[in-house]
């Protein structure tokens, strides 16, 4: 179901990889995962998107095997949420690069629309997309944080993907 060209087939790695993360819908559809903003109604408000487009966009990321469904209860009602998957987790580094070079390059239309990216272990801002430019060590979704003034005074943890069942399976203790 592309939403355009289909280029991934391309011999050019850059080709493939905008087939997947080159849409703009598609991008903001991950920030918002990646603040922990999974539910439809929710990225719907936040986004202003209307509902083919949102849909088209979370059926394509899905089917990418960057997001996942999970069940919630909403009530009586179960519905599904997005979560990213280890796939979706790895396309940070692109993500921060491009807040990174909006931020240099671009200008913000007023103060609280300046977004940064966050190395929560040590703190401070970096101006690397996948490592900390003060301390050095590599940025993941669990140890970046973003801060929007839009969003919040404080920087946001990102979410991470959640462990798969191989992965639960080795964590828990033999009986």
């Amino acid at each position: 179901m592309p939403l355009r060209s289909d280029w991934s087939a391309r011999t050019c790695s850059l080709a493939r990889g905008l087939d997947v993360l080159g849409d703009p819908w598609g991008s903001l559809v991950l920030r918002e995962v990646f603040f922990g903003n999974g539910r439809y109604d929710a990225i719907k408000k936040r986004l202003e998107v209307a509902d083919n487009v949102l849909s088209k966009r979370l059926g394509w990321l899905v089917e990418s095997g960057l997001l996942a469904q999970r069940p919630y209860k909403d009530g009586a009602r179960t519905r599904q949420e997005y979560v990213l998957t280890p796939k979706g987790e790895d396309s940070l580094p692109v993500l921060n690069a491009i807040i990174i070079w909006a931020e240099k390059h671009l200008d913000a239309p007023n103060e609280v629309s300046h977004m940064r990216v966050i190395h929560t272990d040590c703190g401070k801002p970096t101006s690397s997309a996948d490592t900390c430019t003060h301390c050095g060590a590599a940025l993941t979704a669990a140890n970046t944080s973003w801060h929007s003034l839009k969003r919040s005074e404080q920087p946001m943890p990102l979410a991470v993907a959640p462990p798969t069942a191989h992965e639960h399976a080795e964590t828990e203790l033999p009986a």
